[in-house]
């Protein structure tokens, strides 16, 4: 054990059992062999807002959809929390978990972020009004229960695999006596330092994914009205999209950058030289149609004022091959914003209802997360909204 204290001993304990980061006798713990403060590996954990959400992305991620046992109430849901931001904390900083049995594998958290998102199952069983409900249906879905709902979510973040794999335990291990597992779902992007900074990544079809971004966060992502526990905070959902990636490869780079409205090597609008070019959505070709197309995602996907942006952090994910030979491959969507009803959902009908891409694409898992505020240093995730 890395501390006098017990893991059982906090499970059974109650809210008053756990001690939070920065008392003398976590500081005490022998195994504590951590990364500084000041390492550039290092993401800082307590604040107004959570971690893993405006964090520059990095390479590695997994996501984790929990649900709740039967009979848990806003107190098992109050230790759940303080045990997992004490070890969220923890492990962030480069340092091992209380009950770590690997803590060689916490010195390096390479850039490493633990976001936590509650669903509306979780805001039922604390009996606490809800500000995210699940999203309505939409034409272009073909939902599978286990890539979809959940009742927590753990986002974990990382530019090192072993450090996501070894945090993702840890979390598991904090969780079992409250939780089961709903899914885990993995993804990747390019890895840490390729390219320049800022560079929009690429998904498994080539598109650059991402270039409409909010820039005024205050407005697009973090709440900043209503209940004052969400305050700072935001929402998120998490949508699972598998791709036809044969059926796209069959398809010629005339027709990809048709459907999409921009061309695949610069990411510029098709009437544009660069990728972040305001496309002109009103030229005409010599045929007199529009260069770029009315059903193109570049113009279903538009949002004129920038303050209704979502942002998006997407993940690419690749399980392999079917049976049939086929690539199970596709995008793990994660979208932040301040409002579910009126950013998102505007928007995912526009596309359902008329997306050249949606002929390549398939919506497989739909989730939707409230993410509540960072907290002080002495304090827990959802302090606020359960404390």
């Amino acid at each position: 054990m890395a501390s006098g204290i017990s893991r059982r001993a906090l499970l059974a304990g109650g809210a008053a059992a756990l001690p939070l980061a920065g008392a003398g006798d976590r500081a005490s713990a022998t195994t504590e062999h951590a990364a500084t403060a000041h390492s550039p590996a290092v993401e800082p954990f307590d604040g107004v807002h959570q971690a893993g959400i405006a964090t520059s992305p990095q390479a590695h991620a997994v996501f984790l959809g929990l649900d709740l046992k039967p009979d848990s109430g806003r107190d098992a849901i109050t230790r759940l929390m303080q045990l997992l931001t004490d070890d969220a904390r923890r492990l962030t900083q480069g340092r091992p978990a209380l009950a770590d049995t690997e803590p060689e594998l916490a010195t390096d958290p390479a850039r490493l972020t633990v976001t936590f998102g509650f669903g509306p199952g979780l805001f039922r069983a604390a009996k606490v009004d809800s500000p995210v409900a699940p999203l309505p249906s939409f034409s272009v879905d073909r939902l599978d229960d286990r890539w979809s709902g959940g009742d927590l979510l753990v986002q974990i973040c990382a530019d090192d695999p072993v450090t996501v794999a070894h945090a993702l335990r840890m979390v598991v291990k904090d969780a079992r006596s409250f939780t089961r597992v709903r899914w885990t779902q993995r993804g990747f992007r390019r890895r840490a330092g390729a390219g320049s900074t800022g560079e929009t990544q690429r998904n498994l079809m080539g598109q650059l994914d991402g270039t409409v971004n909010p820039t005024d966060l205050d407005r697009a992502v973090w709440i900043g009205q209503g209940p004052e526990g969400m305050r700072g905070g935001t929402t998120m959902v998490l949508r699972r999209i598998r791709m036809n990636l044969e059926t796209w490869d069959a398809a010629d780079r005339p027709a990809r950058e048709f459907t999409i409205g921009r061309r695949l090597d610069t990411g510029a609008p098709l009437t544009g030289r660069a990728e972040r070019d305001e496309p002109d959505f009103a030229r005409l070709n010599t045929l007199g149609f529009p260069v770029i197309p009315e059903y193109a995602h570049i113009r279903r996907a538009r949002v004129e004022d920038p303050g209704q942006r979502i942002l998006r952090r997407p993940y690419n994910y690749d399980d392999g091959l079917t049976a049939g030979g086929t690539s199970d491959s596709g995008l793990l969507f994660a979208s932040y914003q301040a409002d579910v009803e009126r950013q998102f959902v505007p928007v995912q009908r526009r596309i359902a209802d008329g997306d050249l891409l949606n002929e390549w694409i398939t919506p497989i898992g739909s989730a939707v997360f409230a993410v509540p505020p960072g907290c002080a240093a002495d304090g827990w995730i959802g302090d606020r909204l359960l404390g």
